[in-house]
C-alpha cells in the first residue's frame, strides 16, 4: 500500500513536471512571436485543457480514478521543483534557439528576395518609368489642348450672346 502510494506520488510528480514544462512551452511562444490578446486567451484555455487532460489521464491510469491528498502534494511539488530549477534555463535555450530560427529565415528570405528585386529594378528602367513618362506627357499635352478648347468654347459662348445682344 505505501509502495503504490510512493508511486503515485512520484508519477504525479512527474505529471507536475510535464505540466510545468507545457507552461513554459506557451511562456516561450509568448516570448517569441508577438501575438495578439485573443491568440494569448486561446493559449491560455489550450495549457487548462492540456492540463487538465494530463492530469485526469494520470488519475485514472495508475489510481484508478481515485482522488488523495499526496497526488495533489505531488503535482505541487513537481512543478514547483520544474520552476525553481530548469525553467528559466529551458526558456532562455528555447527563446535563443527560436530567436536564431527567426533570424536564420529572415536572412534566408533577403536573400530569395535578391534576384526579385534585381528584376523589379531592370523592369522599373525599361517599362515602368518610360511608361509613367509617356502617362505624364501625354495628360500634359491633353490638358492643354483641353483649356485651349476650353477657352475657345467660352470666347464662342461670349460672341454668341454679344451677337443675340445687338
Amino acid at each position: 500500500m505505501v509502495i503504490n502510494q510512493a508511486y503515485l506520488f512520484l508519477i504525479f510528480t512527474l505529471d507536475g513536471l510535464l505540466i510545468g514544462l507545457l507552461f513554459d512551452f506557451f511562456r516561450i511562444l509568448r516570448k517569441s512571436f508577438k501575438t495578439v490578446n485573443l491568440i494569448t486567451y486561446v493559449e491560455d484555455i489550450l495549457f487548462w485543457i492540456l492540463t487538465g487532460i494530463s492530469i485526469i489521464f494520470c488519475m485514472y491510469r495508475f489510481s484508478g480514478g481515485s482522488l488523495r491528498l499526496f497526488m495533489f502534494l505531488g503535482l505541487g511539488f513537481g512543478l514547483i521543483f520544474y520552476m525553481l530549477t530548469f525553467s528559466k534555463m529551458i526558456i532562455a535555450i528555447f527563446v535563443f534557439l527560436l530567436t536564431a530560427i527567426k533570424k536564420t529565415i529572415h536572412q534566408i528570405i533577403k536573400i530569395i528576395i535578391i534576384p526579385f528585386r534585381f528584376i523589379y529594378k531592370m523592369m522599373d528602367k525599361i517599362i515602368f518609368r518610360p511608361t509613367y513618362l509617356c502617362y505624364i506627357k501625354t495628360r500634359t499635352f491633353l490638358t492643354k489642348k483641353l483649356q485651349k478648347i476650353d477657352y475657345k468654347l467660352n470666347n464662342l459662348e461670349k460672341f454668341k450672346k454679344n451677337v443675340k445682344n445687338s
